[in-house]
């Protein structure tokens, strides 16, 4: 492997974690496409930096290009706080016409500056290594590894400083602010930060890479866990791996690094979206046939409570009497008997002992209207969920 080749994924991964960092934040707060709109609208900050400057390697334009997206997030909170428009139109509306904005300074007065529409969109991690930094003659690496890596020890710091405060304000805003921290502030730091990160990765991966960086890996995790600390590991894993992989895919096929490593981010939240845990596709489909069944079998332990006589108790009576199909009846009467509810004797159906006990509490909670409490009882009765 060569030192390009390293440097390129060093410089991916390094914009996937700063990337991960803010966006986690934003999944959290359902402002997942402000940085979208912060991606695109920051390019009017970047051409009159260059304007003023006349250097692309000037930090005025991060900073005002970070100025921008402040700007993008404040224009979009007016706009929805009319009560007019929801937040998605706002968006819509704003960032349109900022990056309207940009490229028209850039066609008007920047055709002959390497500032085109294609660089700032799309990015190429493959021309990263070639763009070097000198000090004092000495070449200390790619620039782009520089910059993000400057931004990403600026928000890691950031977060260690604000992470309770972060975390208040993402949750409980109403409680933040009664114990004295400044939601605004909080919030408008973190649009400060997610602008920054998109305009230091800008010349290294393109808007596209970074919208999906920031929200991806993050999005995936959201899948798997609760915990915020957790969610943050996770959602710096999966950028990671993403970049990485996508790297070596791109380098399979010959193709766009920033697209394969995009095209990664993709997949591996396909794959999250299916098989996760408790949120997954195949988990909710599981979980919603175990609640049919266990529905059903409640309403054949009332059914047994409430009649004595042994035909209203026969195993015929599930298919003959209420009217369930074979397959759900053995479905029930295997749930009931693994669990030790019912007894078959002769093909007369009774209630143990147990499912008893279970029936009559379970009536309880309903005379009561406290049905949510059955859920609980599921777990102190049930030894083999359906």
């Amino acid at each position: 492997m060569s030192n390009a080749q390293l440097e390129i994924q060093l410089i991916a991964s390094l914009v996937a974690i700063a990337c991960a960092i803010p966006g986690t934040f934003l999944v959290l707060r359902k402002m997942a496409m402000i940085s979208d709109a912060i991606s695109h609208s920051i390019l009017p900050g970047i051409v009159v930096g260059f304007f003023i400057t006349q250097d692309l390697n000037s930090p005025l334009l991060i900073l005002l290009a970070a100025l921008t997206g402040v700007i993008t997030v404040v224009l979009v909170e007016y706009i929805q706080k009319t009560g007019l428009v929801k937040e998605d139109t706002a968006i819509g509306l704003v960032f349109p016409v900022l990056f309207s904005i940009g490229v028209i300074m850039i066609a008007k007065n920047a055709n002959d500056v390497h500032l085109d529409i294609d660089a700032v969109l799309l990015g190429e991690l493959a021309f990263a290594p070639f763009d070097r930094l000198l000090i004092s003659g000495i070449d200390v690496g790619p620039k782009s590894l520089w910059v993000i890596g400057v931004i990403l020890l600026i928000t890691i710091v950031l977060l260690l400083a604000f992470f309770k405060e972060l975390k208040l304000s993402t949750f409980d805003k109403g409680l933040a602010a009664s114990l004295g921290f400044s939601p605004v502030i909080l919030h408008y730091g973190l649009m400060t930060v997610s602008s920054i990160t998109t305009v230091g990765s800008f010349d290294a991966v393109g808007a596209i890479l970074v919208v999906a960086l920031m929200i991806a890996p993050a999005a995936t995790a959201y899948l798997l866990t609760t915990d915020l600390k957790k969610m943050l590991v996770l959602s710096i894993i999966f950028g990671v791996v993403s970049a990485i992989s996508g790297y070596w895919f791109a380098h399979w096929l010959d193709a766009s690094i920033s697209g394969s490593i995009t095209t990664m981010l993709g997949l591996l939240f396909l794959i999250v979206y299916l098989f996760a845990p408790s949120k997954g596709v195949i988990a909710v489909l599981y979980r919603e046939k175990q609640q049919r069944i266990e529905v059903s079998l409640l309403t054949f332990l009332l059914h047994l409570k409430n009649h004595d006589e042994d035909n209203e108790r026969h195993v015929n009576h599930l298919n003959e009497h209420i009217n369930w199909q074979k397959v759900r009846s053995k479905t029930v009467l295997d749930l009931a008997l693994r669990n030790n509810m019912i007894v078959i004797d002769n093909k007369i159906v009774s209630l143990t002992p147990k499912g008893d006990m279970f029936t009559t509490q379970a009536i309880d909670y309903i005379i009561t209207n406290e049905d949510t409490q059955i859920e609980d009882m599921k777990n102190d009765f049930f030894l083999f969920r359906g």
